[in-house]
């Protein structure tokens, strides 16, 4: 078993600012608790030579080659544009930038 106490997991509700309650503190202490449990778990069986991975499936790109095609003009991506001007989008200010 790991050391998760409820003073431990009252003081981790203090650092990240949030209130809980006595019903919240004994339900998390028992589940931080299997948390922390099963971490060791996979630590103990964490070897050196157990390669470690970022995925269970080897993976294999997908991507098909870049190949030059028929774009649209100027004209056809603005076509149906709400607001256009000068060959382009016409958009609201945001964040208070000025035009």
């Amino acid at each position: 078993m790991s050391e998760i106490t409820p003073d431990l997991v009252r003081h981790l509700g203090v650092l990240a600012r949030i209130q809980l309650s006595d019903d919240e503190v004994t339900r998390l202490t028992g589940q931080l608790d299997v948390i922390v449990d099963n971490i060791a778990k996979v630590s103990q069986v964490a070897t050196p030579d157990v390669v470690a991975t970022s995925h269970p499936i080897p993976l294999s790109n997908v991507f098909r080659p870049d190949e030059v095609g028929e774009t649209l003009t100027r004209e056809q991506a603005l076509q149906n544009a709400p607001d256009a001007a000068d060959g382009r989008f016409r958009v609201t200010a945001i964040l208070g930038e000025e035009q």
